[in-house]
């Protein structure tokens, strides 16, 4: 199955959401994280997913640590996984989940 990958991505140091989030040792929010993901998929020619049904955080980003995100094409319910990945070489996994497609309009 194709997957789709991100330019690499940073998190810059002076983010507004860093302050107060772990002083001394900074980590990227997870919302962040996510705001990413939208992001990439957006810059993939991907329509923007109406929900995140499944996310799990596996180790911490640092701001300004390089990462990609990596998408795979959908499934049969139209749901694509996603992950993101340190872009250091090391290829650590920092999150995956499940992007599930923006729900049809209310013609009401």
């Amino acid at each position: 199955m194709p997957t789709l990958t991100s330019q690499p991505r940073r998190v810059p140091q002076d983010h507004p959401a860093l302050p107060g989030h772990f002083p001394g040792n900074p980590v990227v929010p997870g919302v962040i994280i996510l705001e990413q993901v939208l992001d990439a998929a957006g810059e993939l020619g991907l329509a923007a997913p109406g929900r995140f049904p499944q996310v799990k955080f596996v180790a911490p980003l640092h701001p300004e640590a390089p990462f990609r995100v990596e998408i795979d094409e959908p499934g049969r319910r139209g749901s694509r996984a996603f992950r993101c990945v340190l872009d250091d070489g090391s290829a650590t996994l920092l999150c995956a989940g499940q992007l599930d497609p923006e729900p049809p309009a209310d013609p009401s």
